[in-house]
């Protein structure tokens, strides 16, 4: 080994760098406060090394990036432990930078003659939070397209250059492919490449000076080997643990992928930009103009840190620094710590998260089916999603009237904002539903609680009012017509507990009719007893009045027969149902159902017939 070592070093001259390496005197000694660099230098190896093996498989389009880092995270062997270490690690690099800034201006590191080598570290915070910036798009996902989107558009308000920056970031004026492509090649290529440049640089002028010790005669001199890695091993092995533990128990997420034609108002941007949106949210920043908040403001704060190296040249300087950097950090997080506190309470964002925790599980289950991913993307499967577009079209379509379990099907509220004075605070109403709850049409209870309690299942049209506040005459009509006063009249054959077996048995007979999945068919024997009440009114204890065929037609499953006569009330054949339902909203005006009564709006023209089917298939539960 001796002989293959001096003629290695014979031909490179490595024992001297070693020595210069490994040798370095540190005055006062090894300590704690001096691993953070060495810490930056190994998550941005980690880093590297992690985005290698994330580049042999990923794939930098707008119909295969998405699916590239789906195949990475649930496919490739180790794959989740791959990007969830490139995930972490840099974030673990943006706090490390924060405390190595920290301890360079508390220590004085920044005084002469070590300017250049602070600007030089400056740089490189840049650089690095221009790396987060670039890799939180390259999912093409929703939650990254959409605040990357906001990026571009700040990017895009920068005086006199914005726009040509904005296009040249985004490449060109549309955001699509081509700025993913520009965002893949600076975040894989031209970034890291600086960045190693200019950390050469760094390292370089940092050794010509060495380490800056406040209180050299602490401690007895040492040398950075063995006392200084040892110390800068144990740090970094803790930054490892920590990367891997938020690996292994939270895992990097993947969004649904990006749908330009969706909103996505879950989209936030990393955590350590959450101070700059904070600030961006205040109402007198709104008025002062994005320019103002997101590029004069964090311009003049990297003035001053730029400039802290020339107001450090006076001990009043420097304890003024520090307190400026105090201050800053303080600011930093505050706003981050606002912005997690108004996220937490804000139910309209609470709700999209969790559509979008929803959307991200859903897009999985539909791409692990044995037809695979598309060629046209992985998006189409949420397009042509029942469960997934249903809630869409139904917030857009029935919830200005209706409800979904007391929500717009998606988890919003709906609400209005009302401005009570100009420029004033926005005030959120809750707007009350002048339709019917449809959270669990068609389903037993529905149909139990249409028998047993018709106006309080309708009683949200009592929200329908005419121009002098009263209730509105055709919700009058309905709550006070004849299935109203059928419903009352026979409230007292439902509390004979010898009639609820019955009641079961004709709510089993309407509801089997809908043939719904998983639904018991009508030779059942509930179904059949249910039937008998239906024509015949008759129970163990009492008899209608006026039996349901008097007013409903329904074609029985499987039968040519027809009971009862279209025209009286709404028709029960396939009541719902997918057929029954399609129709329904299609023309609600129709005699079958609701005629010269109906308030409803019809769908028909409305919507398209893809439309109209997702919305039908979701609202009967016709999906895997």
């Amino acid at each position: 080994m001796n002989a293959l070592i001096n003629w290695l070093d014979d031909r490179t001259g490595f024992k001297k760098l070693m020595h210069e390496a490994l040798y370095e005197n540190i005055p006062g000694g090894a300590r704690w406060r001096y691993v953070w660099g060495s810490t930056l230098v190994f998550t941005f190896s980690i880093q590297v090394i992690t985005g290698l093996f994330l580049w042999t498989a990923y794939s930098p389009s707008t119909t295969t990036a998405w699916e590239s880092v789906y195949y990475i995270q649930n496919h490739m062997q180790y794959g989740w432990l791959v990007r969830g270490l490139h995930h972490f690690s840099a974030q673990a690099m943006t706090v490390l930078l924060a405390l190595h800034l920290m301890q360079v201006v508390i220590d004085g590191a920044y005084k002469a003659p070590r300017e250049i080598n602070f600007w030089l570290g400056l740089i490189l915070m840049q650089i690095v939070l221009g790396l987060g910036l670039t890799g939180y798009l390259l999912p093409w996902d929703q939650k990254g397209y959409y605040a990357t989107q906001v990026s571009t558009k700040i990017m895009g308000a920068t005086p006199v250059v914005g726009s040509q920056l904005q296009q040249l970031a985004q490449g060109g004026p549309e955001y699509g492919h081509h700025t993913l492509t520009r965002f893949f090649a600076m975040h894989a290529g031209i970034l890291p490449g600086t960045l190693i440049a200019f950390l050469v640089l760094h390292i370089a002028v940092f050794r010509r000076h060495g380490i800056t010790v406040p209180d050299p005669d602490r401690a007895p001199a040492a040398t950075f080997w063995p006392d200084q890695v040892l110390k800068d091993a144990v740090a970094c092995l803790a930054v490892l643990g920590t990367v891997l533990t938020l690996t292994i128990w939270k895992g990097a997420e993947l969004a649904a992928p990006a749908d330009p034609s969706e909103a996505y108002s879950a989209a936030r941007p990393e955590w350590y930009f959450l101070f700059l949106f904070q600030f961006l949210r205040f109402t007198w920043v709104e008025k002062l103009g994005i320019p103002f908040g997101a590029i004069y403001v964090p311009g003049a704060l990297m003035a001053i840190l730029a400039a802290l190296p020339i107001i450090g040249r006076w001990r009043a300087g420097h304890v003024l620094n520090v307190l400026f950097m105090m201050v800053m950090m303080l600011g930093i997080v505050g706003l981050t710590g606002l912005a997690l506190y108004n996220d937490t309470n804000d139910p309209d964002f609470q709700a999209s998260v969790k559509q979008a925790h929803v959307e991200a599980i859903r897009v999985e289950e539909l791409a692990e089916r044995p037809a695979g991913i598309p060629l046209e993307g992985a998006v189409s499967l949420l397009r042509n999603d029942p469960k997934t577009q249903g809630p869409r079209l139904f917030a857009r379509n029935c919830a200005p009237c209706h409800r979904y379990n007391g929500h717009d099907a998606t988890g919003h509220e709906v609400v209005k904002i009302v401005e009570k004075e100009k420029h004033g605070p926005k005030e959120r109403i809750v707007e009350n539903p002048t339709a019917t709850d449809l959270g669990n049409f068609g389903s037993p209870e529905w149909i139990k609680s249409v028998i047993t309690d018709f106006k309080g299942t309708f009683a949200a049209l009592e929200n329908v009012k005419d121009k002098e506040g009263n209730v509105a005459e055709s919700s009058k009509h309905f709550l006070e017509g004849e299935m109203a006063s059928w419903s009352t009249s026979h409230a007292q054959h439902w509390r004979v507990k010898e009639n609820e077996q019955a009641l079961s048995d004709l709510v089993a007979f309407l509801h089997s009719q809908s043939q719904r999945r998983g639904i018991p068919g009508i030779s059942d024997e509930a179904p059949k007893r249910g039937r008998q009440i239906f024509e015949t009114g008759k129970l163990p204890v009492g008899k209608f009045e006026t039996n349901c065929i008097d007013c409903h037609s329904l074609h029985p499953i499987g039968e040519d027969m027809l009971l009862g006569e279209i025209g009286a009330g709404p028709t029960l054949t396939n009541y719902g149902g997918e057929r029954w339902l399609r129709e329904f909203l299609t023309n609600p005006g129709h005699e079958k159902y609701y005629g010269s009564n109906n308030a409803m709006p019809a769908f028909g023209g409305r919507l398209l017939d893809k439309e109209l089917d997702l919305l039908v298939r979701w609202m009967v539960g016709d999906y895997d």
